[in-house]
């Protein structure tokens, strides 16, 4: 008897896992006009041209990277950004793949997420540092990034 009870569970439990419905959470796109926006604020990052940078991005917006306690305001962020040529010449960001733009059903959601490789020759050592980034910026409807939030290793960074 037991294993009856025991086999009919376990083809109870096989059917429920497989009568769950699909349900579409978003769409994702591989061409939308806020990756454009996103490459934009990378190549005004290089050009260190902060009048661009402080349009694409609302004024309440935040920063946040990788080891951060609290994410910080992106008036500072676009400072901070500047003392990387401070540090390190001949500064790239190189795109890995494509960015995607995902655009979440769920509180109507609009993010783009991008690879990037960030590398730079350390003034101090002659060295080239080469960090894998994944990037996430956060959109409003008025088309302006409101959160940047990166992940990767910046420990190699080294600014003294």
């Amino acid at each position: 008897m037991r294993k009856v009870i025991l086999m009919l569970s376990l083809v109870l439990i096989g059917f429920t896992g497989f009568s769950q419905k699909e349900e579409k959470n978003g769409t994702i796109y591989i061409k939308h006009p806020y990756i454009d926006v996103v490459n934009k604020s990378v190549k005004a990052y290089l050009d260190k041209d902060v009048a661009t940078n402080t349009a694409i991005f609302a004024d309440t917006a935040k920063f946040w990277v990788s080891q951060m306690k609290k994410p910080m305001p992106i008036a500072d962020a676009i400072k901070m950004w500047n003392t990387d040529f401070d540090y390190y010449d001949d500064i790239k960001e190189s795109v890995v793949g494509y960015p995607d733009f995902l655009h979440y059903k769920d509180k109507d959601q609009q993010v783009v997420q991008s690879w990037w490789t960030w590398s730079g020759k350390s003034k101090k050592t002659g060295e080239t540092v080469s960090i894998d980034v994944v990037q996430f910026d956060n959109f409003n409807k008025d088309g302006k990034i409101v959160f940047e939030m990166l992940y990767g290793d910046f420990s190699k960074l080294v600014k003294e």
